[in-house]
């Protein structure tokens, strides 16, 4: 069986290479723009607030993950609010590699793991479209279980400390994105496959992403009818179900194109078009290059 987000995990290839420890105590605040970078959060000890531009404001507590997969705005805070003065913290570090903010002496009230993720895939941005624009799990064992290593990972001053930390959150990551079952989502790919029903349906394309799928087809899949399907999918996804297919057809073939299996026109039916002219149209359309010129500027690169 087809595995939908495997296959979007696999051809994002992603690392969590750059992480650092953060305690805070008493009253603090920090807010941050970023270019668009994916940002993970794993809360050790103690609670905070994460507040996401667009999303819902979140309580995040020991054991918790929060992924963005693309972040530019965001704040994380104590749960007391912070007073003017202490919105925008500047952490202060610590001889033992920590950072530390808000209150600078005694024992800390929260801890945390955080820091940017990579997406080894030159279509990053493309596959980051078809996840959720927030991942917050709780309440997953193997997450916690995780969490827990990460964070006797994460105090230990042991030999490769920041290699095994490196690999403990590639893991962290990936499970963190298949835990649909009891992740709070924002719209995306991770709440569709959530919804039994719409899983059949996206599975469905998956596995055969060169057939010409329609909103009625794929809604027979999924045991609904076509207006009670286009609607839900809508709401769970965050697209309309033909503009999720395109979007995985085009992702597809920024691959084959990147790993330059195949010209255009075997690259075209290998994604569902039956000329490479309406594939060059529709390819353009989307990633704004030809896919000639896309390929040859991949060689280069």
């Amino acid at each position: 069986m087809i595995d939908p987000l495997a296959e979007v995990v696999t051809l994002l290839q992603p690392g969590a290479p750059f992480s650092k420890v953060v305690s805070g105590a008493g009253r603090w605040g920090v807010r941050r723009s970023e270019p668009g970078r994916p940002f993970y959060c794993v809360i050790v000890e103690g609670s905070c607030h994460l507040a996401v531009d667009g999303c819902e404001p979140l309580a995040l507590q020991a054991g918790d993950f929060a992924l963005i997969p693309a972040a530019y705005g965001f704040a994380m805070s104590s749960l007391e609010p912070p007073a003017p003065d202490d919105i925008d913290s500047l952490p202060v570090a610590l001889p033992d590699g920590e950072f530390r903010i808000g209150v600078q002496s005694g024992a800390p009230d929260f801890r945390a793991l955080i820091g940017h993720c990579v997406f080894g895939s030159p279509d990053a941005a493309l596959l980051v479209s078809l996840l959720p624009q927030l991942v917050h799990v709780r309440g997953e064992r193997r997450l916690a279980t995780l969490v827990q290593l990460v964070g006797e990972e994460s105090r230990a001053q042991r030999p490769a400390r920041d290699v095994i930390l490196a690999r403990l959150l590639e893991v962290l990551l990936i499970e963190a994105l298949r835990s649909t079952a009891g992740t709070a989502a924002s719209p995306g790919l991770v709440r569709g496959l959530a919804d039994e029903r719409l899983a059949v349906a996206i599975r469905r394309m998956h596995e055969s992403p060169t057939r010409a799928w329609t909103v009625a087809q794929l809604a027979k899949e999924a045991a609904l009818s076509r207006s009670a399907f286009f609607e839900r999918f809508n709401r769970a996804v965050g697209v309309a179900p033909i503009e999720y297919l395109l979007a995985w057809r085009m992702a597809m073939a920024k691959n084959l194109l990147w790993r330059k299996e195949g010209g255009v026109a075997e690259v075209a039916q290998r994604v569902g078009y039956s000329s490479a002219s309406a594939f060059s149209v529709a390819f353009t359309r989307y990633v704004g290059l030809p896919p000639s010129r896309y390929a040859r500027e991949e060689m280069e690169a």
